[in-house]
């Protein structure tokens, strides 16, 4: 365990996240709201109210005016004083420390919110419910756990049991409010530094434990940063929650290593019984709930993980009985119900509200096309461009917000020139969202558009998208020639590609190919092998027509990248062998070439679909659950290791199952929007099964099997970019660096060597989990490092922050910047491209922009995708980035937070250096034709569809 600073050491202070709750006394009121009230309801400011009982002699009046629920609380002030007594007599019969010295009085402050109805509305009744619970005695108490042992007993050394005073005698408020009240602990002497506290809700209903913090007699302060929701504990021993120390498992207090263990135990159960709201249990199951065959039987789909053909990762266990029409199969449960996450898994008030209001406007914004739709019958096409172009604002329209919604601080000299969250979130941000926006009916302008409405369609920025777009790790360096296929020729045809030398010559500035692969200047983006065996079962589903595509693109001497030749293959059938066309660019400066155009619209569908369901769902959410579950089930929350990690882990395990409630799953959006359909899912299991390896999630890693870096220990992060200007590399190399700099210096203060990481057994423990449970289907694939030194750990823990924050951040927040303008990612590709001297053929010469619309996504795909993608590119008000923690006093220790506020800094300096390359003119590939700069990286961002700012966290 690190040190902490004695009495008077000033402590480092922790860099802020989103702007804390003030602290505010609850005002004061007579019958009507007063103009304070109003403007407090209104200002940006959810107030931290101080728990007061009601000053004796309030007249009857007053009090029935203050509180819906008088009764209760005026009998509770009379109750109050006999609970006063009867604590009297109890400290009476002890040694006291006014009568013989022996013991002392700790002040403490425990800050709690209490039960949501829903969204930004606290549940009142339920508040009054709580009251009578107090009426008759039983009340929320907390013991304080020694870091010692009792001498005699060796048993845990606790404090008496003491009740939350004065909890019926606060201010019912209608929206969200943190009540912190004071308590007071009459302890020995020698009771020793307190570690940990024993919570009991005795109350109906559940309230959220925000934090706890006790003073020393030498004026020492230890805080409990814990925001955890408490259920009813009447029957059970009640919650356990420690301080913010960090100790090794084998530096664990005495009086610790019990509840240590037994808290671990807790949070694994025992793997049985359907996991209800309340429970706090973190365990494995495979993918086996994205079907729905009860409902039809068109929805059943095979289970995920759990076998050699479908292997992979596991999500959290809900336990909800089998499907009745598959038993293999767990059946989805009542239709608007959410699947079971831990509850304090789950987004919180104003991620929630802030959540909810950006989906119901997204979804208003497609409503416009879906009442066209059925104006015409169910015509669902675009007749032009300009009608794509219709779906969105004008440019730069954006919501005014009335600045009497907006105030710059409430009337409180505390809060003046600051500004801060309103407390009805869901209203707030539903008629006044934060970052720019459009009218209710209207889609944002994507990014890619907003400069300029053709650039888009260049071949410029068909290439330059593979560096510096929506899906940016998938470029690789072709390293052979001619290109071939790794499947098996007996059942996918000949291996070797139809693109020849003669197809590319003439866009190789004078180098003849073998030199141009010498030079490193030749690149490919290929989903051949990975869509050819699903081709055939995509397209009989009748839905859309896709082909398995490869686009080969050259490294110019301009430095920017220009594409050579499409090739667009279709698997053998029994009645024809395996067919593949190759398309070329047309000359520059000649007419706009449809045929090229399909030819790049399919690939970049497929594109999209690898980008939704592999670089972004597989190796993001998914991968990273176990690693969520584990962490929780191994990792005691006294351990360094949980410490460093917990915060990239907030909102994600709410999101998957979202995800698997609507998005992934059958029939869901994904299955009806894009063309792989069914098979979506289905698909990136294939490819976590050939292609995934943790070693490789780590980005220098990923760079060099890719191609596009070598090691080389002259060049900037010990790596020499086969493209200097790789925009995502470049700037992701640097957060890389100050990331495994950050996990370095935190590794360092606990472990002092190597043996110290190995003989860890809750990180072993941990390790062996996350590899042969979360990840077992891959237990025995290359790419695990044994963790067993520090360099090891260190690399490991970078590795999964990588994934969970800047991997997220560059796949998810720019989708609707490039996305949200359909042509130029289609989702569903509904048409072949038309061979010379078809009837097809004609009718794409004769009207080009409607044949290639009408083979593209139709208006109510179009928008069903827009809708979705606008709201999981958009940050909420309240997100954590890359050098924030929110929580306050999450650690005490100086050292651990002199190394994160180094880090920090160190964001602060990425984030410049970003900026500097975006004003680069030599640099073409940041911004491109569409001048649309490339800032996923940039480390920070405001609230809303910014195309910027990586957050901790998979928190959308």
């Amino acid at each position: 365990m690190a040190k902490t600073p004695g009495p008077g050491t000033a402590m480092p202070q922790a860099p802020a996240g989103p702007t804390p709750k003030a602290t505010v006394d609850v005002p004061k009121r007579s019958g009507l709201m007063s103009r304070h009230d109003l403007v407090m309801l209104f200002s940006r400011e959810v107030p931290l109210a101080m728990a007061q009982p009601i000053p004796e002699g309030t007249p009857k009046s007053t009090v029935l005016a203050l509180k819906a629920n008088s009764a209760v609380k005026a009998a509770a002030e009379g109750l109050e004083q006999v609970t006063t007594a009867v604590g009297n007599l109890f400290h009476s019969v002890l040694p006291t420390a006014s009568s013989n010295g022996d013991f002392v009085t700790l002040q403490a402050v425990v800050t709690v919110q209490k039960k949501l109805l829903v969204l930004d509305l606290t549940d009142l009744i339920a508040d009054s419910g709580d009251d009578v619970a107090e009426l008759l005695g039983q009340h929320v108490s907390i013991m304080l756990v020694s870091n010692k042992l009792d001498a005699k007993t060796k048993k845990v050394l606790v404090s008496e049991d003491v009740p939350i005073k004065d909890w019926a005698m606060t201010a019912d408020m209608l929206y969200p409010t943190n009540f912190r009240f004071q308590m007071e602990f009459k302890v020995p002497k020698n009771f020793g530094t307190p570690g940990a506290i024993i919570v009991m809700n005795r109350h109906v209903h559940e309230f959220l434990l925000v934090s706890f913090s006790v003073q020393l007699p030498d004026e020492r302060v230890i805080n409990f940063p814990i925001d955890s929701w408490v259920y009813n504990t009447s029957f059970k021993t009640g919650r356990v929650f420690f301080s913010n120390e960090l100790y090794l498992p084998t530096e664990t207090p005495e009086g610790l290593v019990g509840l240590r263990k037994q808290e671990l135990e807790n949070l694994r159960g025992n793997g049985k019984g359907e996991r209800k709201y309340q429970d706090r249990i973190y365990d494995y199951a495979t993918y086996n709930d994205l079907g729905d065959p009860d409902l039809h039987e068109s929805l059943k789909r095979p289970v995920l993980g759990g076998s050699k053909e479908f292997p992979y990762p596991r999500r959290i266990r809900t336990g909800r009985p089998p499907s009745q029409k598959d038993p293999k199969s767990e059946s989805r449960g009542q239709l608007l119900a959410l699947f079971y996450i831990p509850r304090d898994e789950k987004f919180d008030q104003v991620k929630f509200s802030d959540f909810a209001a950006e989906t119901l406007r997204s979804g208003q914004h497609a409503i416009v096309p879906i009442l066209k739709s059925a104006v015409r019958d169910g015509d669902q096409e675009f007749g032009s461009f300009g009608e794509i172009m219709d779906m969105y604002a004008a440019k730069k329209a954006q919501v005014v917000t009335p600045s009497n919604l907006t105030p710059q601080a409430a009337p409180n000299a505390s809060t003046a020139g600051t500004t801060t969250q309103n407390p009805l979130t869901f209203i707030h941000e539903y008629a006044f969202p934060s970052g720019p926006d459009t009218k209710l009916l209207t889609f944002p302008l994507p990014g890619v558009i907003a400069a300029d409405t053709q650039a888009w369609s260049t071949d410029v920025e068909f290439a330059r998208r593979m560096l510096a777009g929506l899906n940016p790790l998938v470029i690789t360096l072709l390293k052979e020639w001619p290109i071939k296929s790794k499947l098996d020729p007996a059942q996918f045809g000949d291996p070797i590609s139809a693109i020849t030398t003669k197809h590319i010559e003439s866009g190789l500035e004078g180098l003849t190919v073998e030199k141009a692969l010498s030079q490193k200047r030749l690149f490919i983006m290929d989903y051949h092998d990975i869509f050819l065996p699903y081709v055939n079962r995509i397209n009989e589903q009748k839905k859309g027509s896709t082909y398995a595509p490869r686009a080969l693109v050259f490294l110019t001497n301009e430095k920017i990248l220009m594409p050579l030749a499409i090739e667009l293959t279709l698997p053998p059938t029994k009645e024809v062998g395996k067919k593949s066309r190759v398309f070329t660019p047309p000359p520059p400066g000649s007419a706009k070439d449809w045929v090229w155009e399909l030819a790049k619209a399919h690939v970049f569908s497929c594109d999209f679909a690898y980008h939704e369901l592999i670089s972004h769902f597989l190796r993001t959410h998914a991968c990273i659950e176990p690693f969520i579950i584990a962490t929780n089930r191994q990792l005691s929350v006294l351990h360094p290791i949980h410490n460093v990690l917990v915060p990239h882990y907030k909102n994600t395990m709410d999101i998957n199952g979202a995800a698997r409630k609507a998005l992934i799953n059958a029939g869901g959006i994904i299955e009806q929007n894009f063309t792989a359909g069914k098979y979506s899912m289905e698909m990136s299991a294939v490819v976590y099964n050939l292609d995934w390896r943790f070693d490789e999630q780590a980005l220098p890693e990923d760079l060099i099997k890719r191609g596009m870096a070598v090691r080389d220990s002259s060049a900037k992060h010990g790596l020499k970019l086969a493209i200097e200007d790789y925009p995502y590399a470049a700037d992701g190399l640097e957060i890389w660096d100050a990331l495994k700099e950050y996990m370095t210096d935190h590794v360092k203060i606990f472990y002092k060597n190597d043996k110290s990481v190995a003989e860890d057994t809750e990180l072993q423990a941990w390790w062996t989990e996350i590899r042969t449970v979360g990840h077992g289907d891959k237990k025995d694939a290359p790419g695990w490092p044994t963790l067993n030194s520090i360099e090891s750990l260190i690399y490991t823990l970078t590795t999964i922050a990588w994934v969970a924050s800047c991997h997220h951040a560059a796949v998810n927040f720019g989708q609707y910047a490039y996305a949200g303008f359909m042509p130029n990612f289609p989702s569903m590709t509904r048409k072949f491209i038309p061979e010379p001297g078809t009837p097809d053929w004609e009718k794409l010469h004769k009207n080009s922009e409607r044949f290639y619309l009408d083979s593209i996504s139709n208006s109510t795909q179009a928008a069903s995708i827009m809708s979705t993608i606008e709201i999981l590119a958009t940050h909420a008000i309240d997100e954590e980035y890359l050098g924030q923690r929110a929580t306050p006093n999450w650690s005490n220790d100086e050292k651990v937070l002199n190394a994160f506020a180094k880090f920090t800094q160190k964001m602060v300096n990425v984030e410049n250096l970003i900026h500097e390359l975006h004003a680069d003119r030599s640099l073409r590939n940041r911004a491109g034709p569409v001048q649309l700069p490339y800032e996923l990286l940039i480390p920070t961002s405001g609230p809303g569809l910014t195309g910027k700012g990586v957050p901790n966290s998979i928190s959308i």
